[in-house]
């Protein structure tokens, strides 16, 4: 009968590691997402400077990851991408967390083709987050769009109780 001996800390020593940052396991692009960053100019109407809106788009999402969020509180908020280029957008997928305060969100989500003339509906979808319960959401929403020259999104921080919008990531799928 073979016995193995017991592993000593000293064969550990070879190992090669390091830990994980925060939402480093999560940053990596996945086939057909659409760059963001580099195909669209993103306007906003206001950012926390601790939390601002390349948050949105940095690649990392769940729970306690970067986040984007408004200046102000209980005021709707809009952000808008101007794509450089019409984009094929069949997959929109975004996060929101909230978990300090008890309160209702309301994101909005619009398409132009028309260089933003007009905007046709697609999402609209409520958020209900206690700290006590319900705290991070995640949506996905399948799209048929071919030459959308705009994307916005209108965030109503304060459907029920009192809050500062905010989105934790965005990402947009081909």
């Amino acid at each position: 009968m073979r016995r193995d001996k017991p592993m000593s800390d000293k064969n550990f020593s070879s190992l090669r590691k390091r830990q994980l940052e925060s939402g480093e396991a999560r940053s990596t692009r996945v086939a057909g997402e659409v760059d963001i960053a580099s195909c669209a100019t993103i306007v906003y109407s206001s950012e926390n400077p601790a939390h601002p809106i390349d948050h949105l788009v940095d690649g990392r999402g769940g729970p306690g990851a970067t986040r984007w969020i408004s200046a102000r509180s209980d005021v709707t908020e809009l952000i808008l991408l101007e794509f450089d280029k019409p984009q094929t957008i069949s997959l929109l997928v975004y996060e929101v967390e909230e978990t300090m305060c008890e309160r209702t969100q309301e994101v909005r989500v619009e398409v132009s083709n028309d260089e933003g003339r007009t905007y046709r509906q697609v999402l609209v979808q409520e958020y209900t987050f206690s700290p006590a319960g319900a705290t991070y959401q995640r949506e996905e929403q399948r799209l048929n769009f071919h030459q959308a020259s705009h994307l916005r999104l209108t965030i109503v921080p304060n459907k029920n109780g009192s809050g500062t919008a905010t989105l934790t990531s965005l990402r947009l799928f081909a």
